[in-house]
C-alpha cells in the first residue's frame, strides 16, 4: 500500500498510526469479480479498508459495491446510502434506500489511463455492536488525466450483527484489474 495512501487515512480518520492493526491484504493478481475479508475478528471498536482500484469494465470508471454478512437481500431495507460527488466543474448529491447493497467506492475502468487507480478509504463504525445498525464512510476520488472526481459517501446497514465479513463488488459487472488491492485494519480506541 503507498506510503501516501496510509498517511492519508490515518489522517482522516483522526486516529494514530499506533491505533491500526492490519489485519489482512489483497492484491489482485489476475482479475476478479470479488474481493472478500471474512472471518474478521470482533475485537476492535472501528475496521478501515483502503483500497486502490480499476476495472476492467470498458468505461472510464466503475461503482464500488459493498455488502455485509453475504446478506444480498433485494427487500430494499437492508443497506441505504448518501453520496457527494466533486467534478470540479460540478457537485451531485444522490441517496438511496432501496438497492441490496451500498454504493460506496469508486474505481477508474478500462478507458483510463493505463497504471491509473481510483483510491478508496472505507471506515466502518462499530462493526461488532449488536445493538446498533451498522454506519459506513467513505472518502474516495480517482483521476483521469484532467478530469475524474471526489466522493464522500455515507452508508447504513440495518442490521444489529457483528460484521464478520465484506464484500466488495463491481457495480458494472467487470473485474478487478490486476494490482488493484485492498488492506484491512482493525482500529483500536473510542
Amino acid at each position: 500500500m503507498s506510503p501516501i495512501l496510509g498517511t492519508l487515512a490515518s489522517q482522516f480518520s483522526g486516529k494514530p498510526f499506533s491505533s491500526f492493526e492490519s489485519i489482512e491484504t489483497v492484491t489482485v493478481g489476475s482479475p476478479v469479480a470479488t474481493v472478500s475479508f471474512s472471518s474478521i475478528p470482533a475485537t476492535y471498536t472501528h475496521l478501515q479498508v483502503r483500497c486502490i482500484a480499476r476495472s476492467t469494465y470498458s468505461g472510464s470508471g466503475d461503482g464500488i459495491q459493498v455488502q455485509f454478512n453475504s446478506d444480498t437481500s433485494v427487500s430494499g431495507t437492508n443497506y441505504a446510502y448518501h453520496l457527494l460527488i466533486g467534478t470540479g466543474a460540478s457537485v451531485v448529491a444522490a441517496a438511496n434506500s432501496s438497492y441490496p447493497y451500498i454504493v460506496a467506492g469508486d474505481t477508474t475502468g478500462g478507458t483510463s489511463t493505463s497504471g491509473m487507480f481510483g483510491t478508496n478509504i472505507f471506515d466502518i463504525l462499530d462493526y461488532a455492536n449488536t445493538n446498533k445498525y451498522k454506519t459506513l464512510r467513505t472518502l474516495n476520488g480517482n483521476d483521469q488525466n484532467g478530469s475524474g472526481s471526489v466522493r464522500f459517501i455515507s452508508g447504513l446497514w440495518r442490521s444489529t450483527s457483528a460484521i464478520t465479513r465484506i464484500d466488495f463488488n463491481l457495480l458494472n459487472g467487470g473485474n478487478y484489474a490486476q494490482y488493484s488491492q485492498f488492506a484491512l485494519y482493525g482500529i483500536k480506541g473510542s
